[in-house]
């Protein structure tokens, strides 16, 4: 079951990715120094939101890869079952 995130700045001026429900706690938390805040003006949720999107991104591209490599374990799992089947006498 997937929800819908949503990525919000909150009054204390952090950045999250929360579940749009309101449901448990945010899933990803950016803060900015006050200095840093203080350069980036009114532009620190646009910030946020490119850091969120890259990681989110990121944590894709490698549950790809992961999923990708557990693919090939098992198909080559069914191929060594396979030969485990064939006996030794050649006909």
């Amino acid at each position: 079951m997937s929800s819908l995130l949503e990525i919000v700045e909150l009054e204390s001026g952090e950045i999250v990715l929360r579940r749009a429900d309101g449901v448990g706690s945010p899933l990803v938390e950016i803060k900015f120094s006050d200095e840093v805040r203080v350069l980036l003006s009114e532009h620190s949720l646009d910030v946020g939101k490119a850091m969120v999107s890259a990681g989110v991104q990121a944590v894709g591209e490698v549950y790809g890869h992961v999923l990708e490599a557990h693919e090939d374990r098992s198909d080559s799992s069914a191929m060594a079952e396979e030969f485990d089947d064939v006996s030794g006498v050649l006909h």
